[in-house]
């Protein structure tokens, strides 16, 4: 037996440096290397863009997100590579950032 995938979800121009499926909500959030994190149905419908903040350093320091994790209440919370957490809700909104100095794997 072969197995085949439920869906293929397009829409990143590099490599995906994370992901989170939220079950409960059918969808999958996704980042890539130099771009932003994608929300797609679990059907493969590209749903959401989620843009970082732009900050003083410029647009360059939210291009790399590391770590996604999605909530059951429609929450995503997003960790770039520069230190910067944003939480933005299951619409795309930008709900809150946060900085920090430490290194969170």
């Amino acid at each position: 037996d072969f197995a085949t995938p439920r869906a293929i979800l397009t829409g990143h121009d590099y490599e995906i440096t994370c992901a989170t499926i939220c079950a409960e909500l059918g969808l999958v959030i996704s980042g890539s290397k130099e771009g932003p994190c994608l929300i797609h149905s679990m059907n493969g419908d590209l749903l959401r863009t989620l843009e970082g903040p732009v900050t003083l350093g410029g647009p360059e320091n939210c291009l790399r997100p590391k770590l996604i994790q999605a909530s059951r209440e429609g929450h995503c919370v997003i960790y770039y590579e520069n230190g910067l957490f944003c939480v933005f809700s299951v619409n795309g909104r930008l709900q809150a950032t946060m900085e920090t100095d430490d290194k969170i794997k």
